[in-house]
């Protein structure tokens, strides 16, 4: 505490400054994208194409299928970003997606709007290009719904 502080009787401790989170690079969150592709969705793929139906040519002639596929993507991918503010993926490569406002867990209709808001984004292609050219690396998605996706360390969470 500061002596200035003490003579005039205010003894509020003074803050500290709080750390700034680190940003994700967007290598780093494509390499996690791919992953969750390879670790979540393939294997929905597969379960939907040999499980439910009678293989590949059944899954592709079906309107149903690939909407469920992606349908039950974006509900895990949502549950474990609410729950644990990561994928798989994500957690490879120690990023993780949080609320700009708070620094917590995004809620699950957040995060499953963010999905949405992805699929939409990654259609378009305009929506993915807005990390290459922000400062803050956001893409269209993370700044609809206010979230960041940030470099998740141990210096960080203390």
């Amino acid at each position: 505490m500061r002596f200035r502080n003490i003579k005039k009787n205010n003894t509020k401790p003074e803050k500290k400054p709080e750390k700034k989170a680190k940003l994700a690079k967007t290598t780093d969150r494509i390499k996690a994208f791919i992953t969750d592709m390879f670790m979540i969705y393939a294997p929905i793929l597969y379960i939907i194409t040999y499980g439910f139906m009678d293989g590949k040519d059944d899954f592709l002639d079906s309107d149903i299928a690939p909407l469920l596929a992606v349908s039950v993507y974006g509900i895990i991918y949502s549950i474990l970003h609410s729950q644990l503010g990561q994928t798989p993926g994500k957690k490879a490569y120690e990023i993780k997606v949080v609320n700009i406002r708070t620094g917590e867990n995004l809620s699950f209709f957040r995060a499953f709007c963010r999905y949405v808001l992805f699929l939409i984004s990654a259609a378009s292609i305009i929506g993915l290009i807005f990390p290459l050219y922000k400062k803050d690396k956001k893409a269209l998605h993370d700044l609809i719904c206010g979230s960041v996706v940030i470099v998740d360390s141990k210096e960080l969470k203390s």
